[in-house]
């Protein structure tokens, strides 16, 4: 192949502003030897995708990576490898690997992933201040942006390293209607309570609070906003990028939800440098293969948990758990101790439908809970007696 056919290294600048960089430029090498052109994805809509290019913005076909596995089909912010111009039909061939990806499961009975967004470097969580804080949910968000910043194998591409993870922060959206101050701290100091070591950011698109801290923040690399319909996450995305990009829709005053402005899932450009994915409000966050996510949102109870007596302490009724003295002091959360069974429970079924060992070690648990259930009834009948 002539090397005319290989992109102009120079045109290739004017993908900079969407991420691209020299790690992608080499995993390309091969790609571009076969006269095909970089793009990263910026929009999939029913088989088809808009990819920014060194051309322009190319509309492209995701025929030839139909793949088995869910987790591989073509998703905003993916890298890509397209045909060049003057195809019709023009395809994209291949997917550059992954260096992160926000994966949550889906509501099927079976254990498919869905890949929200791919190759991000800043979570940000959007929680409407409009409705009373949920911080269960706040803390499954985190636990699935922990989990694509922790480095699992299933999340993250060959040759992805520690430095490249996803960072989780946390925005509290409309922020004006609390106008107290020392409300507005409590507020934030409760969420923060519940993200140990994750930033808390109260922001007011209406007014501008928190917004430069935040264009801060953005302002290199790809940032995912998520959270449910409502949360502000449109109007948002309009403050960031300084123009009307995205729809708004006005939230329901009886409880603060919205509907679905944003339907598809959007990378965009930031003015000041970076890049922002939006996405449709999500009314269910199912965890996937999150443990990781779950252990660094509850630090303070795997702590604990390293503390007890017995090493696979379930936190129950053992003696000799710290857990549980933890929590008959004070020192620990009824809230919170629940919320980690809960979520640690969820992650262990999405695990065990793929994991023979897990699901074995579960019916263990099982057979032993039972054992220790049928010995209790009987030390009751003996006293009866």
């Amino acid at each position: 192949m002539s090397s005319s056919s290989v992109p102009n290294p120079s045109s290739l600048q004017s993908l900079a502003p969407y991420g691209w960089d020299a790690g992608w430029e080499s995993e390309f090498t091969p790609y571009a030897e076969q006269g095909l052109l970089p793009g990263r994805v910026v929009r999939v809509d029913r088989g088809q995708c808009d990819v920014v290019t060194a051309e322009g913005v190319v509309r492209a076909d995701t025929e030839f990576v139909v793949p088995r596995d869910p987790m591989k089909v073509v998703c905003t912010g993916d890298w890509v490898a397209v045909d060049p111009e003057g195809g019709d039909p023009r395809y994209v061939r291949t997917l550059l690997p992954r260096r992160t990806a926000f994966v949550r499961s889906t509501s099927s009975k079976r254990s498919d992933g869905q890949v929200l967004a791919t190759n991000i470097d800043h979570v940000v969580v959007c929680v409407s201040l409009a409705a009373e804080l949920d911080l269960g949910r706040i803390e499954r968000f985190l636990a699935l942006a922990m989990s694509c910043s922790s480095g699992d194998a299933l999340l993250r591409g060959p040759g992805s390293s520690p430095e490249s993870a996803a960072q989780p922060v946390v925005v509290l959206t409309k922020a004006d209607l609390v106008p107290d101050p020392a409300t507005l701290a409590h507020l934030a100091q409760d969420v923060e309570t519940s993200a140990p070591g994750v930033p808390v950011l109260p922001v007011s698109a209406l007014n501008g609070d928190g917004l430069d801290v935040l264009r801060a923040l953005t302002g290199s690399g790809t940032t995912v906003l998520l959270g449910q319909s409502g949360a502000g996450k449109s109007t948002l995305a309009n403050s960031l990028t300084g123009e009307d990009v995205m729809d708004v829709q006005a939230a329901r005053d009886v409880d603060g939800k919205g509907r679905h402005t944003t339907t598809t899932r959007n990378l965009l450009v930031l003015p000041g440098g970076g890049v922002l994915i939006d996405t449709p409000g999500l009314r269910g966050v199912g965890l996937y293969d999150a443990g990781s996510g779950v252990g660094q949102v509850f630090t303070e109870i795997e702590e604990l948990a390293r503390r007890c007596r017995f090493h696979d302490c379930a936190h129950e009724s053992e003696p000799g758990c710290a857990v549980l003295s933890a929590l008959e002091s004070g020192e620990l959360a009824v809230r919170r101790l629940e919320s980690y069974r809960k979520l640690t429970r969820e992650n262990q079924w999405i695990v065990a439908k793929t994991d023979a060992r897990v699901r074995a070690e579960i019916r263990r648990d099982w057979k032993r809970k039972g054992a220790e259930g049928r010995a209790a009834m009987q030390a009751k009948r003996g006293r009866w007696a």
